[in-house]
């Protein structure tokens, strides 16, 4: 599944939850922890469950952000995949700093009877980015995702525009992630006027290596889907290398060439990563 837009939206809004799943978002995430203010968890709890119930075949991935569970993560699970008829496709999981804190997670899912409910853990302190790897490669993990609010004020970084105090965890996100073979999502960006600053930031981390990014209103839903969508020279030397694959195996042939450079397993992932990008976006 390719998943280049995550849109986080308030779980205490009923009208934004159905607004959020009629977006272009590849993934909607209701938001139990942030967006909600502490008097309002149960009732927040209450509307997604109404609104996870309420879903007809939506075309994102509908997940939800649970509160961590020294706070009200567990009774937030018990709602949203031991209550709700409909369980979302995966949790978000914040403040993750260890593969423990997945673990609790993903043994409360077994409970429930719900190991089909993915695990992505949201890495936003010092701890979580120094343990990065062994959170990305615990058992249930489908990406690992990267925060930067959290993450900057803990170190006690000076922030910046062009985000330097966090390239080291960046890094760190994506490399972890593509050692445990699950996906990368990036921050949120929070100046949601800044729609040129956004798509400068999205086409770095794309570069870096990320899959996806996090957003927070639906305007920047479009933005992050076309910095996430490969363009046409992309496809066709994707097209290329599979076809080049193709004809290699047929004649047994170990190695292949395309465009006078020698494609090894990794340039195929590559390529049909880029294909499954452009099949999302309906580009092929």
């Amino acid at each position: 599944m390719v998943r280049r837009s995550l849109l986080y939206t308030p779980g205490d809004d009923r009208e934004m939850l159905e607004k959020a799943v009629a977006t272009a978002a590849d993934a909607v995430i209701f938001d139990l922890e942030d967006a909600v203010a502490l008097d309002e968890k149960a009732a927040a709890r209450s509307t997604v469950v109404d609104a996870l119930d309420a879903l007809d075949d939506p075309s994102p991935a509908v997940s939800v952000r649970i509160n961590p569970y020294e706070y009200s993560g567990r009774d937030d699970v018990a709602a949203v995949v031991g209550d709700a008829s409909t369980s979302p496709e995966f949790l978000v999981l914040p403040m993750a700093e260890g593969a423990d804190d997945v673990a609790t997670l993903r043994d409360h899912l077994a409970e429930l009877g719900a190991q089909g409910v993915g695990i992505v853990p949201l890495v936003e302190t010092a701890a979580g980015v120094r343990a990065a790897d062994e959170i990305a490669a615990a058992d249930g993990v489908t990406a690992i995702a990267f925060g930067d609010q959290d993450f900057t004020a803990d170190i006690g970084a000076t922030v910046t525009d062009d985000k330097t105090e966090s390239l080291y965890a960046r890094q760190r996100i994506v490399v972890a992630a593509a050692a445990a073979g699950v996906d990368a999502f990036d921050t949120v960006y929070t100046d949601i006027a800044d729609t040129e600053g956004l798509r400068e930031q999205v086409e770095t981390v794309a570069e870096f290596g990320f899959d996806g990014k996090l957003a927070i209103h639906p305007d920047q839903v479009p933005i992050i889907n076309e910095a996430f969508t490969p363009d046409s020279e992309e496809i066709e030397w994707a097209e290329r290398v599979i076809e080049g694959e193709r004809a290699a195996a047929a004649t047994g042939d170990g190695v292949f060439t395309v465009d006078g450079q020698m494609i090894d397993p990794p340039l195929v992932e590559r390529a049909r990563t880029i294909l499954d990008r452009a099949a999302a976006a309906g580009k092929r």
